[in-house]
């Protein structure tokens, strides 16, 4: 009785073993196996079947901010009244503002936010594009700026896909700092 009970332990233990040669037994293979479907292809399991699926109504995508302003002037100076930069001019923002400018903002408005940018200098782009540094651009308010970063202004087009709201931010900060450069 003694070597049943051990025979049928040994077969209990060995038959749950699972690589890839012998796969074991599954409860419920339809649950465990499911179906995939790829995105547009027909799916029986819905009535008009499509696979893709309408998301929910309301539905933000994941790492997405809504930016609830439009392309109006009243807009932009809605923006610049209700907007606060939520960082503070220290070291290490200005510095990843320099970062980003340097990447988004330097070929058109140039090094030194003159708007002497490469793409203008070298005859790429035919209008010179405005001087964030100058006189015109000191007295708009920071959320104004970051309005038109996100939705763009006049000739310039919208950057809001390119550059996360933080680094809008700090691209900000760095140039109040290339605009108190030009002051002195």
């Amino acid at each position: 009785m003694r070597n049943i009970f051990l025979l049928l332990v040994f077969f209990i233990l060995t038959g749950c073993d699972r690589n890839r040669n012998n796969p074991g037994w599954d409860y419920f293979p339809d649950m465990f196996y499911s179906t995939a479907y790829e995105t547009y292809t027909v799916n029986p399991n819905f009535e008009d079947g499509k696979t893709m699926r309408t998301p929910v109504e309301g539905t933000i995508s994941r790492d997405y901010i809504p930016f609830e302003y439009t392309t109006t002037p009243e807009s932009r100076a809605q923006a610049g009244a209700e907007l606060v930069n939520p960082f503070k001019p220290d070291k290490g923002d200005i510095d990843r503002g320099r970062t980003a400018y340097g990447i988004y903002c330097q070929q058109c408005h140039g090094p030194s936010g003159q708007g002497d940018g490469s793409l203008f200098t070298s005859g790429l782009y035919p209008m010179k594009p405005r001087p964030v540094a100058g006189p015109d651009a000191a007295p708009l308010k920071d959320g104004e700026i970051f309005h038109t970063i996100t939705l763009g202004f006049g000739s310039m087009g919208p950057h809001g896909t390119l550059v996360l709201p933080d680094d809008r931010w700090k691209i900000i900060l760095y140039i109040r700092q290339l605009q108190q450069e030009v002051r002195q």
